[in-house]
């Protein structure tokens, strides 16, 4: 299979190569961020999107925040607590961006060089590529041969640092030579579904059809579907999941049908610290993507426009919830990152 790495080190100097997604189904295009501000504007645009791989490219862009230039201490502290403030901040409801960026500072703090900032984020990549192969080879134990698999959003390589989450689990069953059919939500307004996951999924050979979100209840109607897995942005202690807009409709889908719906995450997109779904701050998005689209007006100039970018999936909707560190049934009680007590 061809997967594709969405998130590298630039090969000719400082600065954070991404592929970027906004020009994605139509062309591959590369870019290298070399700034902080690029990486920020690159996040917020989602040029680079996807939990994990919006948590890898924001460590890496704290390493931008220092030049060699700086003459002292107080200096390199104030840039990278900019830095710092500026990324955190591209995409709230993400846990592994704040999670990414507050690692890296901290390792500053130890040793306030772009060497130990290179480090820690180079550590963050590798931890994430690991971590997508371990939750694939857990999430494939769910995939039987021939099984038609619903997902939502994209949760591939275009994600992560490595294989996936989500996808991750259909990667591996495949390498296992398992066949596998994969129905991929559009996902409203920004279409990751379409132009991301069919995109990926084609590029590695794996049968995908799309469908608009608003046909997977009759996709389930008609027993077309066998399970359900999507990612998630934040995962609070009591197993409640924030995801892209549209994952609460299809979990409830799914519980009519008595489809087992699962949600794929890696360690670092846990949070404890967040007792349950009311909890997590959801952002809101510009009304021009629903207003807009990509170049065509789709509503009235002007009329109001609620474009949550994610909602929040009671546990109770959850059959399971597969991490780096195997398959978590509930009831949920997350007390540290990817871990159940």
């Amino acid at each position: 299979m061809d997967v594709i790495q969405a998130v590298r080190w630039s090969d000719d100097g400082p600065g954070v190569r991404i592929v970027d997604q906004r020009e994605l189904p139509t062309r591959e295009v590369y870019r290298d961020l070399r700034t902080v501000d690029e990486v920020y504007d690159a996040i917020l645009t989602l040029a680079v999107r996807g939990a994990p791989a919006i948590g890898i490219a924001g460590a890496m862009g704290m390493a931008l925040a220092l030049d060699g230039t700086e003459r002292d201490l107080a200096t390199v502290m104030l840039r990278l607590a900019e830095a710092h403030g500026r990324i955190r901040s591209a995409r709230p409801t993400a846990v592994n961006l704040g999670w990414a960026v507050d690692r890296v500072l901290n390792a500053a703090l130890r040793d306030p060089s772009r060497r130990a900032m290179i480090a820690e984020a180079s550590a963050i990549l590798d931890e994430d590529r690991a971590m997508c192969r371990a939750i694939g080879e857990h999430g494939a134990t769910l995939i039987p041969d021939g099984a038609r698999v619903l997902t939502h959003c994209n949760t591939g390589a275009l994600a992560t640092g490595g294989i996936g989450t989500a996808l991750a689990g259909v990667y591996v069953a495949a390498e296992q030579g398992r066949r596998v059919q994969v129905y991929a939500d559009e996902t409203r307004p920004l279409l990751q579904g379409s132009r991301l996951t069919a995109w990926e999924l084609e590029r590695a050979g794996i049968p995908v059809t799309v469908l608009v979100d608003g046909a997977a209840a009759s996709l389930m109607a008609e027993g077309e579907v066998d399970l359900c897995i999507v990612g998630a942005d934040r995962i609070a202690r009591n197993g409640d999941v924030a995801n892209k807009i549209g994952t609460y409709q299809l979990a409830i889908a799914a519980k009519h049908h008595g489809i087992p719906f699962y949600v794929a995450a890696p360690t670092s997109t846990f949070d404890p610290l967040t007792a349950n779904g009311g909890q997590i701050l959801i952002e809101q998005r510009n009304a021009d993507e629903v207003r807009h689209g990509f170049g065509a007006p789709t509503a009235p100039v002007g009329v109001d426009v609620y474009n949550p970018a994610f909602d929040v999936t009671p546990a109770s909707l959850i059959t399971a919830i597969v991490s780096d560190r195997g398959v978590h049934h509930p009831p949920y009680h997350f007390a540290e990152r990817g871990g159940a007590s």
